[in-house]
């Protein structure tokens, strides 16, 4: 998938590991600027939610495309799809720092959604309720389908297609 200019993507290897806890950790600095942990204390909790959520998205997504994403041939962060029969299911997406707010990930997104147009499926996934990026899926067309409190479960139907189901009505 070529989604920008500079964006590929590959699955993910066994020399990954290193860089993908690093994408990891970078989504959870912020909680952990406020715990007064020390780093090593830190580090070890890091492992262990990153080990945890490799092991929850192995068991319940095996089909899913586990992918690595470049910037001009160079790791910058991943992306975790399931394509179902009847949905595209995004599992994770997760930009290093340095490269967000860049448009690459409104990129990697409008590129699954074409894909989702072109299958007539619907796009979906669970955003933090907190999360920067839940402007950025209202934008693309994302709505709240279902709410645990902590996450959005959100979709984004097919274009043209919101006469499918009536807005609320659940999946």
């Amino acid at each position: 998938m070529r989604a920008h200019a500079s964006l590929t993507l590959r699955p993910i290897g066994a020399g990954d590991e290193a860089f993908l806890r690093q994408v990891y950790a970078s989504t959870r600095t912020e909680e952990l600027a406020r715990v007064p942990w020390t780093d090593a204390r830190k580090g070890a909790f890091l492992q262990m939610q990153f080990d945890a959520q490799r092991r929850d998205y192995q068991r319940n997504y095996p089909d899913a495309a586990y992918q690595v994403v470049l910037r001009d041939g160079r790791p910058v962060g991943r992306l975790y799809v399931e394509r179902r029969e009847d949905e595209i299911r995004i599992l994770d997406i997760a930009l290093l720092p340095e490269h967000r707010g860049a448009g690459l990930g409104s990129s990697l997104l409008r590129g699954l959604l074409a894909e989702a147009d072109r299958e007539d499926k619907p796009v979906r996934i669970h955003v933090e309720r907190f999360n920067p990026a839940l402007r950025l899926y209202q934008r693309l067309g994302f709505t709240p389908i279902g709410d645990s409190g902590v996450y959005f479960f959100m979709e984004r139907l097919p274009c043209n297609h919101d006469h499918l189901r009536s807005p609320g009505q659940p999946v």
